[in-house]
């Protein structure tokens, strides 16, 4: 088990770089090029999600531990399959490739701020410690200055170019191992939350239905076209637990709940997302109707 433990952090950096060199850090300038779609993105990831999710910590008695996972999870959006689902699922993939970079600057500004609100200061000044501060820095800072270095060396050889692409499959058999050792490691957690796991399912259930109609509402409200629309269904439905994890594997004891909780949002996601795949361009958000002007900033 201290074995499996010991890997762990290595395989999230090569993780979390892995994640970071598919995301075109140097072109966040055309995120903003589509001001409607960016700004209904950026009000649903991080006005009302958090809204709801504050709802959710008043009235859901939880255990802190597990509430702490559920908003740590809860509030960033995804920054890297939400990309190839929102293809598969008939959405805008350039318009999500395009909103990535943003997406992760600004989440890594506002979950402190965020986690202050709904969770006091009392909580962030017990989970505040030299180790969360070197996980931020060794396993987010270090992997995506290393992945923005990548990215404009691969304009240049064509040989990391390739290697880059390479990357692209590697995080979903990584993201695989990790939640492998985690279940290795966390048994006891794992047994100890089995009642509360499944109040937590329910809840990322509940989030992936809340979050698919909030994207179609916004979508409306702003005067998308479909696949615009379907983008911020699958950008609001998928979370960033790659991220997350390396966050909740720092905090001290008693707290750990919060990385068993992390991995099983990262499976009713990916389940929830299957089911996406089918509901959202059928029956959710369909073609048929809709002949909106579908380039940037129109």
């Amino acid at each position: 088990m201290a074995a499996f433990g010991q890997a762990l952090w290595p395989l999230l950096g090569f993780l979390l770089f892995a994640t970071f060199t598919q995301i075109p850090l140097l072109q966040i300038t055309q995120s903003l090029q589509d001001t409607r779609f960016m700004t209904a993105l950026l009000v649903g990831n991080f006005v009302v999600i958090p809204a709801l999710l504050g709802v959710l910590v008043v009235w859901l008695p939880l255990p802190p531990p597990v509430l702490a996972g559920i908003l740590l999870v809860l509030l960033m959006p995804c920054t890297d399959w939400f990309v190839t689902f929102a293809h598969l699922g008939k959405g805008d993939a350039a318009r999500a490739i395009a909103a990535t970079p943003l997406l992760l600057l600004v989440q890594m500004a506002a979950l402190p701020a965020y986690l202050w609100l709904l969770l006091g200061s009392e909580w962030l000044r017990l989970t505040l410690s030299p180790a969360l501060l070197s996980a931020f820095l060794s396993l987010m800072v270090l992997p995506l200055l290393l992945a923005w270095f990548t990215e404009r060396a691969a304009q240049k050889f064509i040989t990391i170019e390739r290697a880059t692409r390479a990357l692209g499959w590697m995080p979903v058999p990584l993201l695989a191992c990790v939640v492998l050792i985690i279940a290795a490691t966390q048994v006891a957690q794992v047994l100890a939350l089995r009642q509360l796991l499944w109040q937590a399912v329910l809840i990322f259930v509940g989030f992936l239905i809340v979050a698919a109609w909030l994207g179609k509402a916004l979508g409306h409200l702003f005067n998308l076209p479909p696949t615009s629309t379907r983008t911020l269904v699958f950008s609001f439905g998928t979370r960033n637990s790659f991220v997350m994890l390396p966050i909740a594997l720092t905090l001290p004891n008693g707290w750990q709940a919060a990385v068993v909780i992390i991995v099983c949002q990262s499976l009713v996601e990916l389940l929830g997302m299957v089911a996406y795949l089918r509901w959202v361009p059928k029956r959710l958000i369909p073609s048929s109707g809709h002949k909106k002007a579908d380039a940037y900033g129109k």
